[in-house]
């Protein structure tokens, strides 16, 4: 069993707790951030993980680790759903998505509330698609996780998986490596206040089981039809799966 990697290595608490704290404590200049570290790049990783829900027409999605909710903005858009409702285990993050739909007017369109990976508060049979961008890594146990997301899909429902993942090819994998373990910390200190967030970034993407051993656990937890497709030379990789 691999260790936990956490957000605070000095302070107590469950992962769980660390990542709603670390995300209330970078919520406000996460957006900002997200876009200026990736260069942009971020938006078109976004877009073409939602392409993959275009031909299946969801009528109901569930953002899972909403965070601000610029996923689940994107996904409105592109496919035109009834309904998204997205949740999180960080109030601030919830804050800020919330603020964007009012400005948006998009109340009746997408909903925010509260909730856990593991316990998600919907009963079985629920959507027509789960997504989670840049989430899964953080859940505190991946397994139960990924199972809760199943068993909320209805059957012939899609999961939408887009994450970080560790690039194997040379020059890539250095670069990336520089980039990951010495800029992204910096640029996240300088503005963000919490150096530890943008520190536990890398670690956690390098203790992520992503490629195979990630479509595994898909499988593992009832998927079928599972398929890992990286983008950028391996730096992000869209996960699919069908209950």
């Amino acid at each position: 069993m691999s260790k936990t990697i956490t957000p605070y290595h000095d302070q107590q608490g469950t992962k769980k707790e660390q990542v709603a704290d670390m995300f209330n404590n970078i919520s406000k200049t996460y957006d900002f951030l997200n876009h200026f570290l990736s260069l942009g790049i971020d938006i078109i990783w976004r877009k073409k993980a939602i392409n993959e829900l275009k031909k299946d027409k969801p009528k109901l999605i569930l953002d899972v680790a909403t965070g601000t909710g610029d996923f689940a903005f994107e996904a409105l858009s592109a496919l035109n759903p009834e309904k998204i409702i997205g949740v999180d285990i960080s109030q601030g993050m919830l804050d800020i998505a919330q603020q964007k739909i009012n400005k948006r007017n998009l109340a009746g369109r997408f909903e925010v509330k509260p909730g856990d990976s593991e316990k998600l508060p919907f009963a079985a049979n629920t959507f027509d698609a789960v997504t989670v961008a840049y989430g899964v890594r953080n859940f505190e146990h991946l397994e139960s996780g990924l199972a809760d997301i199943q068993r909320v899909l209805k059957p012939g429902g899609k999961a939408v998986v887009l994450e970080f993942s560790k690039p194997r090819v040379f020059p890539v994998k250095q670069l990336y490596k520089l980039y990951f373990n010495y800029i992204t910390p910096a640029v996240g200190k300088l503005f963000s206040k919490d150096a530890r967030a943008y520190a536990y970034l890398p670690e956690s993407v390098a203790a992520f089981p992503d490629g195979k051993a990630f479509t595994a656990l898909m499988e593992k937890a009832g998927f079928k039809n599972t398929k890992c497709r990286p983008l950028a030379f391996g730096i992000c990789s869209i996960y699919t799966g069908i209950k």
